[in-house]
């Protein structure tokens, strides 16, 4: 099959969902299907794959949503240039990703021709989203197939845009992470990963790691954003953490196998949470807050506390890194091993090909098929 993917954000910067894109694609070439990638970009992206391509549809800009910003195209040229991409790529069917997202797709919503299918992502509908759903539902109909990445995505999505969803999560590259090299650890350590803005709940981890034993372990902070300088101030210069800014798939992947914990302590607006799935992986024990989003894609693998707790998140760090000490509990071999067959289930090669049983569903309802 040859299949559109069209995606709302620039996918030039990384993202969730631009990295779902370019990751699909990559695994639909595995399996022998053509694709083409249609998103704004703000520079050249390099194929994902040898048979993938990236069509840039021009400049993004940034835009409040879901307690983040979102590097969407507001031209309505780009709508346009998606529409007429796709046409000439003469493709049998058109992904939608994050399809009320402003304005790659509606070009394809709206005059749209081939089969579609789409897969929402969002987790908490704003005033804005829920307009956008309001307007898009005359032509949501023309949607063969709609999937979410979570039971929480699909309930923002059928909340706005009634309908049936099919619930096929998101992909990881399991093995990369499952056979990185870990990296050299100074003794027990704590591991975030996420762009500083409130959302994510790094000022509720750094309080909680205040009230560690200053002694015991070291957090690794991963990422940057508008509060990394305020939340830089949060605990002393001399403390145990290190602020790495953003690093490389390859780095990212490494520390994850050295940490002993992954800590994930958003307070809410996370539909999956694939960097879970991606320390499950890794072999590295989980504590995450207890949001819907998480407590479906880590299941009875992590440590779940309540959003916002910074004395229960303290303590359930202070157990697993003794659990950790001595490969007991949540970390002994045994519970890693399950949680890695749980990580596996979640695989970038299974998502693909998920999806292709839902691309020959949607070209199924193609006229004179």
């Amino acid at each position: 099959m040859r299949v559109a993917l069209v995606c709302p954000y620039d996918v030039s910067r990384p993202g969730g969902v631009q990295g779902q894109v370019l990751g699909l694609a990559r695994a639909l070439g595995v399996l022998g299907h053509d694709s083409v990638v249609l998103a704004p970009a703000d520079a050249p992206v390099p194929p994902p794959g040898p048979r993938a391509q990236v069509v840039g549809l021009g400049r993004a800009v940034p835009v409040p949503a879901n307690g983040s910003v979102a590097p969407v195209a507001l031209n309505p040229l780009v709508a346009a240039r998606a529409r007429r991409a796709v046409r000439e790529a003469e493709v049998d069917v058109v992904h939608l990703h994050e399809p009320l997202a402003p304005v790659a797709g509606y070009g394809c919503l709206l005059a749209g021709r081939e089969p579609m299918i789409a897969t929402f992502h969002r987790a908490g509908a704003g005033v804005g989203y829920r307009l956008l759903g309001a307007l898009a539902r005359p032509v949501a109909r023309r949607l063969a197939v709609r999937c979410a990445v979570s039971p929480e995505a699909a309930a923002t999505a059928s909340a706005v845009l009634p309908g049936a969803y099919e619930v096929v999560g998101n992909g990881v590259d399991v093995d990369r992470f499952a056979t990185s090299s870990p990296w050299p650890a100074e003794g027990p350590t704590v591991l975030f990963v996420g762009r500083h803005e409130r959302r994510k709940g790094l000022g509720v981890l750094l309080e909680a790691f205040g009230r560690l034993d200053p002694t015991r372990a070291t957090l690794w902070v991963v990422g940057r954003g508008p509060e990394t300088e305020a939340l830089r101030t949060r605990l002393p210069a001399h403390s145990q953490v290190r602020w790495l800014g953003q690093v490389d798939d390859d780095e990212l992947a490494s520390r994850l196998a050295g940490a002993d914990v992954l800590c994930a302590p958003s307070l809410g607006g996370e539909s999956f949470g694939m960097v879970l799935v991606e320390a499950m992986a890794a072999g590295t024990p989980v504590v995450a807050s207890d949001i819907p989003g998480y407590a479906f894609v880590a299941g009875e693998h992590a440590r779940l506390v309540s959003p916002g707790d910074a004395g229960a998140l303290a303590a359930a760090l202070a157990e697993v890194l003794t659990d950790a000490e001595h490969a007991v509990g949540v970390a002994s071999p045994a519970a890693l091993d399950r949680a890695r067959a749980h990580a596996a289930h979640w695989s970038m090669a299974r998502l693909a090909e998920r999806y292709v049983a839902r691309y020959e569903a949607a070209a199924a309802t193609a006229p004179g098929h």
